[in-house]
Order: C-alpha cells, then sequence, then structure tokens
C-alpha cells in the first residue's frame, strides 16, 4: 500500500493545514526568523500566498497533509514537509512532480537554510542568482536557483 506515492490537489478547505504545515516546517528550518515576522508570514500564506500558486500536497494513511508544494508561472515557489515526516521521500517527490506535470525547473531559497540549499542542490539544481533581500524586502538573503540542464532527478528512493 503505497499512501505516500499519491499527489492531491488540496482544496481552499484545507488551507488551514497547509498553513500549519508551513508554519512547523519553518520552525524547524528557518532558525533565523524572527517570531513576529513568522507570524506575519503565516497570515500571508493563509489569506494571499495559498491562492497565487498551483497547489499540491502528500497525506499520511489518515489523510492528515505531509508536505505540499506550490508553482506559478514555471517556478516552484513553496516546497514545506511536515517535520514529523522529513527524510520519507516525499520533498523529492513533489519536486519531481512539479518538474514533470508542471513545467516548474526554478525556485528560490533561503541563503540562510543549509538544509533546503542541501537538498536542491542533491536533487540537481544550480544557482543562477542572489538577491540581498526576500520577496518583503527584508535582509534575508534568497539564492534563485534552476535545475541544471540535461539533469533528471533520480528514480530511486
Amino acid at each position: 500500500m503505497r499512501q505516500h506515492s499519491v499527489i492531491h490537489t488540496p482544496k481552499h478547505s484545507d488551507y488551514e493545514e497547509l498553513t500549519q504545515v508551513w508554519e512547523a516546517s519553518v520552525r524547524a528550518t528557518h532558525d533565523f526568523l524572527p517570531e513576529s515576522y513568522i507570524d506575519l508570514l503565516k497570515n500571508l500564506v493563509l489569506t494571499r500566498y495559498l491562492d497565487a500558486v498551483m497547489l499540491i500536497c502528500t497525506k499520511d494513511a489518515n489523510q492528515r497533509i505531509t508536505g505540499f508544494a506550490g508553482v506559478a508561472a514555471g517556478k516552484i515557489e513553496m516546497l514545506f514537509i511536515d517535520p514529523a515526516h522529513r527524510g520519507q521521500g516525499l520533498g523529492k517527490k513533489l519536486l519531481r512532480y512539479a518538474l514533470e506535470n508542471l513545467n516548474a525547473d526554478q525556485l528560490d531559497v533561503n541563503e540562510q537554510n543549509p538544509q533546503a540549499l542541501g537538498f536542491y542542490f542533491k536533487q540537481g539544481f544550480e544557482v543562477i542568482g542572489r538577491s540581498e533581500v526576500d520577496g518583503m524586502g527584508q535582509p534575508y538573503p534568497l539564492l534563485h536557483m534552476r535545475m541544471r540542464q540535461n539533469q533528471t532527478l533520480s528514480q530511486h528512493g
């Protein structure tokens, strides 16, 4: 029973749960962000950002959302995994789906998030640019990444 291999399309009624996954993931990996900024972003995720992208997600056997990604205009705008479900290949699965089915081969990653950066390098992405500030103009540098040409994700794992 390969419950984890199915990619779902979340509904608007899932936004609260998606935002909870977002917050848990950010708290586990973005220790450079102050609490006030996480709260601000959390509200934007719930009220604006989720509506701005095409969403895909993974669920566990109990239909709880374990991870999700959002894609817009050929770019993976968000990819977050519930910390309790990290290391199970969910990020790779969501990334592969976005690449193969949604033609998304670019993304931005916080320079101060070495776990995410290492993950994307391992999946075949390369840095093609850098911004001193994040999308809100705050001093959290972003690395702009793109899938290397002639690169396909490994089908194992």
